[in-house]
C-alpha cells in the first residue's frame, strides 16, 4: 500500500552538507510530488518541505538516509493511500 505524507528537513547551511541533502532528493526524486525550501540567511538554517507518495520502505529508507547527515534533522507524517 502506498503512503502520502509530508517530510520536514531542517538543515544547518554548509555546502557539503546541502549537496548530500540535495543528491538523496534527486535519487529519490521518483516519491517526490512537490518541495519547497526555505533559507535564512540570518539564523544560517534552511527548511526544506517535501509531499511524498511512495512505498513506506522507500520514504523511510529517505528519511532514514537523510537524518544520518549531520546537523540535518527529519520528521515525517504520512497516511496510507488506497491506489487504484
Amino acid at each position: 500500500m502506498k503512503k502520502t505524507g509530508v517530510i520536514g528537513i531542517v538543515l544547518k547551511v554548509g555546502r557539503e552538507r546541502v549537496e548530500k541533502v540535495q543528491s538523496l532528493l534527486s535519487d529519490y526524486g521518483d516519491i517526490i510530488v512537490g518541495r519547497m525550501g526555505i533559507p535564512d540567511k540570518t539564523t544560517g538554517i534552511n527548511t526544506i518541505s517535501l509531499i511524498v507518495n511512495g512505498d513506506t520502505e522507500k520514504i523511510s529508507a529517505l528519511c532514514g538516509k537523510l537524518g544520518r547527515i549531520e546537523e540535518v534533522n527529519v520528521k515525517s507524517a504520512l497516511i496510507s493511500v488506497e491506489t487504484d
